[in-house]
Protein backbone atom coordinates (compact mmCIF):
# COMPACT_ATOMS: atom_id res chain seq x y z
CA UNK A 1 0.00 0.00 0.00
CA UNK A 2 1.00 3.49 -0.69
CA UNK A 3 0.46 6.57 2.03
CA UNK A 4 -2.34 7.68 0.12
CA UNK A 5 -4.35 4.52 0.08
CA UNK A 6 -2.88 3.94 3.75
CA UNK A 7 -4.58 7.53 4.76
CA UNK A 8 -8.01 6.65 2.41
CA UNK A 9 -8.02 3.05 4.59
CA UNK A 10 -7.54 4.71 7.83
CA UNK A 11 -10.50 7.33 6.86
CA UNK A 12 -12.84 4.79 6.40
CA UNK A 13 -11.96 2.52 9.53
CA UNK A 14 -12.16 5.77 11.63
CA UNK A 15 -15.03 7.20 10.64
CA UNK A 16 -16.85 3.87 10.79
CA UNK A 17 -15.99 3.84 14.61
CA UNK A 18 -17.10 7.40 14.81
CA UNK A 19 -20.48 6.87 13.54
CA UNK A 20 -21.36 3.25 15.07
CA UNK A 21 -21.43 1.84 12.03
CA UNK A 22 -20.77 -2.20 11.44
CA UNK A 23 -17.71 -2.66 9.09
CA UNK A 24 -18.38 -5.12 6.56
CA UNK A 25 -14.51 -4.55 5.64
CA UNK A 26 -12.46 -2.45 3.68
CA UNK A 27 -12.32 -2.59 -0.03
CA UNK A 28 -9.76 -5.14 -1.48
CA UNK A 29 -7.39 -2.07 -2.77
CA UNK A 30 -7.43 -0.39 0.91
CA UNK A 31 -6.94 -3.78 3.01
CA UNK A 32 -3.44 -3.80 4.25
CA UNK A 33 -1.69 -6.97 2.93
CA UNK A 34 0.39 -7.86 6.06
CA UNK A 35 0.64 -7.10 9.96
CA UNK A 36 3.49 -4.29 9.01
CA UNK A 37 1.27 -2.56 6.77
CA UNK A 38 -1.74 -2.73 9.12
CA UNK A 39 0.27 -1.02 11.61
CA UNK A 40 0.89 1.79 9.56
CA UNK A 41 -2.91 2.70 8.92
CA UNK A 42 -3.28 2.04 12.67
CA UNK A 43 -1.32 4.83 12.89
CA UNK A 44 -2.52 7.03 10.66
CA UNK A 45 -6.64 6.01 11.86
CA UNK A 46 -5.14 7.05 15.62
CA UNK A 47 -3.88 10.59 13.82
CA UNK A 48 -7.69 10.31 12.29
CA UNK A 49 -9.45 10.05 15.60
CA UNK A 50 -7.38 12.30 18.10
CA UNK A 51 -8.11 15.13 15.98
CA UNK A 52 -11.79 14.50 15.71
CA UNK A 53 -11.72 14.44 19.62
CA UNK A 54 -10.76 11.28 20.85
CA UNK A 55 -7.75 12.87 22.22
CA UNK A 56 -3.67 11.44 22.28
CA UNK A 57 -3.04 7.81 22.74
CA UNK A 58 -2.04 7.67 25.93
CA UNK A 59 -2.29 3.66 26.62
CA UNK A 60 -1.52 0.14 24.51
CA UNK A 61 -3.28 -2.86 24.25
CA UNK A 62 -2.01 -5.88 23.55
CA UNK A 63 -5.15 -8.43 22.36
CA UNK A 64 -4.18 -12.79 21.89
CA UNK A 65 -1.88 -13.24 24.49
CA UNK A 66 -3.25 -16.47 25.86
CA UNK A 67 -4.92 -19.54 24.60
CA UNK A 68 -7.96 -18.80 25.50
CA UNK A 69 -8.41 -15.64 23.57
CA UNK A 70 -6.15 -17.19 20.44
CA UNK A 71 -8.77 -19.75 20.33
CA UNK A 72 -11.61 -17.54 20.73
CA UNK A 73 -10.68 -15.25 17.57
CA UNK A 74 -8.65 -18.00 15.84
CA UNK A 75 -5.65 -15.54 15.56
CA UNK A 76 -2.27 -17.43 17.03
CA UNK A 77 -0.35 -14.33 17.94
CA UNK A 78 -0.42 -11.38 19.89
CA UNK A 79 -1.43 -8.28 18.36
CA UNK A 80 -1.60 -4.49 19.33
CA UNK A 81 -3.81 -1.72 19.48
CA UNK A 82 -4.00 2.05 21.25
CA UNK A 83 -6.24 3.31 23.77
CA UNK A 84 -7.45 6.98 23.60
CA UNK A 85 -6.94 9.58 26.40
CA UNK A 86 -11.00 10.22 26.24
CA UNK A 87 -12.19 6.67 26.51
CA UNK A 88 -10.17 6.43 29.57
CA UNK A 89 -12.47 6.03 33.49
CA UNK A 90 -11.56 5.44 36.40
CA UNK A 91 -13.30 2.87 38.96
CA UNK A 92 -16.19 2.94 39.31
CA UNK A 93 -17.24 3.80 36.41
CA UNK A 94 -20.50 4.69 34.43
CA UNK A 95 -20.39 3.97 30.37
CA UNK A 96 -23.51 4.58 27.97
CA UNK A 97 -24.43 0.85 26.81
CA UNK A 98 -25.37 2.57 23.21
CA UNK A 99 -21.80 4.51 22.22
CA UNK A 100 -21.07 0.73 20.75
CA UNK A 101 -21.99 -0.99 18.19
CA UNK A 102 -21.58 -4.68 20.35
CA UNK A 103 -19.78 -3.96 23.66
CA UNK A 104 -17.97 -6.44 25.76
CA UNK A 105 -15.19 -6.84 28.42
CA UNK A 106 -11.75 -8.18 29.49
CA UNK A 107 -10.30 -8.54 32.86
CA UNK A 108 -6.54 -7.39 32.58
CA UNK A 109 -3.35 -6.93 34.05
CA UNK A 110 -2.02 -3.72 33.79
CA UNK A 111 1.61 -1.69 33.86
CA UNK A 112 2.35 1.54 33.63
CA UNK A 113 5.67 2.83 32.50
CA UNK A 114 7.86 5.06 34.70
CA UNK A 115 10.70 4.94 31.98
CA UNK A 116 11.09 5.01 28.76
CA UNK A 117 11.48 1.71 26.41
CA UNK A 118 13.38 3.60 23.69
CA UNK A 119 13.98 1.70 19.84
CA UNK A 120 16.82 -0.64 20.59
CA UNK A 121 18.85 -3.25 18.47
CA UNK A 122 19.10 -5.87 21.55
CA UNK A 123 15.57 -7.08 21.88
CA UNK A 124 13.75 -6.65 24.90
CA UNK A 125 12.96 -9.62 27.42
CA UNK A 126 10.47 -10.12 30.38
CA UNK A 127 13.49 -9.57 32.65
CA UNK A 128 14.81 -6.12 30.90
CA UNK A 129 11.65 -4.39 30.66
CA UNK A 130 10.47 -4.49 34.27
CA UNK A 131 12.62 -1.63 35.33
CA UNK A 132 10.84 0.77 33.61
CA UNK A 133 7.33 -0.69 35.07
CA UNK A 134 6.45 2.08 37.86
CA UNK A 135 3.42 0.50 38.98
CA UNK A 136 0.97 -2.48 38.25
CA UNK A 137 -2.70 -2.70 38.56
CA UNK A 138 -6.56 -4.15 37.72
CA UNK A 139 -7.81 -3.30 34.57
CA UNK A 140 -10.95 -3.32 32.29
CA UNK A 141 -10.62 -3.33 28.49
CA UNK A 142 -13.41 -2.10 26.56
CA UNK A 143 -13.85 -3.80 23.41
CA UNK A 144 -16.36 -3.42 20.73
CA UNK A 145 -17.06 -5.96 18.27
CA UNK A 146 -17.90 -2.59 15.82
CA UNK A 147 -18.01 -5.28 12.52
CA UNK A 148 -20.67 -6.93 10.69
CA UNK A 149 -19.25 -10.22 11.62
CA UNK A 150 -15.55 -9.98 13.07
CA UNK A 151 -14.81 -13.71 12.33
CA UNK A 152 -14.77 -12.72 8.41
CA UNK A 153 -12.13 -9.97 9.03
CA UNK A 154 -8.94 -10.89 8.03
CA UNK A 155 -6.23 -10.27 11.04
CA UNK A 156 -4.49 -7.05 9.20
CA UNK A 157 -8.04 -4.91 8.95
CA UNK A 158 -9.12 -5.85 12.73
CA UNK A 159 -4.72 -4.62 13.76
CA UNK A 160 -5.41 -1.48 11.69
CA UNK A 161 -8.75 -0.56 13.49
CA UNK A 162 -6.70 -1.16 17.06
CA UNK A 163 -8.11 -4.61 17.53
CA UNK A 164 -11.66 -3.95 18.67
CA UNK A 165 -9.95 -1.57 21.54
CA UNK A 166 -13.06 0.99 22.62
CA UNK A 167 -11.32 2.26 25.42
CA UNK A 168 -10.74 0.75 29.69
CA UNK A 169 -11.51 1.40 33.07
CA UNK A 170 -8.76 1.19 35.28
CA UNK A 171 -8.28 0.09 38.98
CA UNK A 172 -5.74 1.49 42.28
CA UNK A 173 -1.93 1.57 41.03
CA UNK A 174 0.58 -0.73 42.94
CA UNK A 175 3.92 0.17 43.16
CA UNK A 176 5.25 -2.62 45.24
CA UNK A 177 5.93 -4.61 42.09
CA UNK A 178 8.60 -6.76 43.70
CA UNK A 179 6.29 -7.92 46.38
CA UNK A 180 3.55 -9.15 43.58
CA UNK A 181 3.81 -12.86 41.42
CA UNK A 182 1.88 -11.47 38.96
CA UNK A 183 2.11 -14.97 37.13
CA UNK A 184 -0.09 -16.24 39.93
CA UNK A 185 -2.74 -13.54 39.94
CA UNK A 186 -6.46 -14.77 39.46
CA UNK A 187 -8.21 -13.05 37.83
CA UNK A 188 -12.61 -12.95 37.68
CA UNK A 189 -15.09 -10.65 36.24
CA UNK A 190 -18.77 -11.25 37.61
CA UNK A 191 -21.82 -9.91 35.50
CA UNK A 192 -24.60 -8.47 37.47
CA UNK A 193 -22.97 -10.63 40.45
CA UNK A 194 -22.59 -13.75 38.75
CA UNK A 195 -19.18 -15.00 37.80
CA UNK A 196 -18.71 -14.96 34.17
CA UNK A 197 -15.23 -16.10 34.05
CA UNK A 198 -11.40 -16.36 35.84
CA UNK A 199 -8.23 -16.96 34.65
CA UNK A 200 -4.55 -16.92 36.06
CA UNK A 201 -1.64 -14.14 35.22
CA UNK A 202 0.44 -16.78 33.97
CA UNK A 203 -2.31 -17.43 31.40
CA UNK A 204 -0.60 -14.22 29.17
CA UNK A 205 2.09 -15.91 27.59
CA UNK A 206 3.43 -17.56 30.67
CA UNK A 207 3.73 -14.43 32.16
CA UNK A 208 2.39 -10.75 31.97
CA UNK A 209 5.88 -8.78 31.76
CA UNK A 210 6.56 -11.36 28.48
CA UNK A 211 3.71 -9.80 26.92
CA UNK A 212 5.31 -5.85 28.00
CA UNK A 213 8.64 -7.55 25.74
CA UNK A 214 6.28 -8.48 22.79
CA UNK A 215 4.94 -4.77 22.25
CA UNK A 216 8.80 -3.29 23.05
CA UNK A 217 9.82 -5.50 20.43
CA UNK A 218 6.93 -4.32 18.19
CA UNK A 219 7.65 -0.65 18.97
CA UNK A 220 11.07 -0.74 18.57
CA UNK A 221 11.03 -2.53 15.02
CA UNK A 222 8.56 0.68 14.30
CA UNK A 223 10.89 3.02 15.50
CA UNK A 224 8.51 4.63 18.25
CA UNK A 225 9.20 2.56 21.60
CA UNK A 226 7.12 3.16 24.82
CA UNK A 227 7.17 6.28 26.69
CA UNK A 228 7.15 6.90 30.76
CA UNK A 229 3.38 7.71 31.57
CA UNK A 230 1.60 5.16 29.16
CA UNK A 231 0.15 2.06 30.30
CA UNK A 232 -0.33 -0.98 28.66
CA UNK A 233 -3.35 -3.74 28.97
CA UNK A 234 -1.35 -7.03 28.35
CA UNK A 235 -3.64 -9.41 27.81
CA UNK A 236 -7.22 -10.53 29.10
CA UNK A 237 -7.07 -13.55 31.48
CA UNK A 238 -10.81 -14.04 30.86
CA UNK A 239 -12.21 -14.92 27.63
CA UNK A 240 -13.94 -11.28 26.44
CA UNK A 241 -17.42 -11.50 27.94
CA UNK A 242 -20.29 -9.25 25.99
CA UNK A 243 -22.43 -7.05 28.00
CA UNK A 244 -25.89 -5.87 27.76
CA UNK A 245 -27.70 -2.17 28.91
CA UNK A 246 -28.11 -1.90 32.24
CA UNK A 247 -25.50 -4.86 33.17
CA UNK A 248 -22.94 -4.50 35.91
CA UNK A 249 -19.37 -5.58 35.51
CA UNK A 250 -17.28 -6.34 38.59
CA UNK A 251 -13.63 -7.71 37.41
CA UNK A 252 -11.06 -8.48 40.57
CA UNK A 253 -7.27 -9.48 40.34
CA UNK A 254 -5.63 -10.91 43.51
CA UNK A 255 -3.67 -8.17 45.40
CA UNK A 256 -4.29 -5.80 42.49
CA UNK A 257 -7.97 -4.90 44.22
CA UNK A 258 -11.99 -4.76 42.42
CA UNK A 259 -12.92 -2.72 39.52
CA UNK A 260 -16.49 -2.02 38.63
CA UNK A 261 -18.32 -0.33 35.47
CA UNK A 262 -22.20 -0.25 34.69
CA UNK A 263 -23.40 0.12 31.04
CA UNK A 264 -26.48 2.11 31.71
Amino acid sequence: MDAQAMRRAAELLAESRLARRPLVGLPADLTPANEAEAYAVQQWVHSHLSARGLGPVTGHKIGCTTAVMQAFLNIPNPCAGGVFDRTVHRSPATIRHADFVRVGVECEIVARLGRNLPPSNVAYTRSSVVAAVCSVMAGMEIVDARYVDYSKLDTPTLIADDFFDAGCVLGVERQDIARIDLAALVGVTWINGTEAGRGRGADVMGHPFEALAWLANLRSRQGSGLHAGEFVFLGSVVETKWVSAGDVVTMEIDQLGRIEATFA
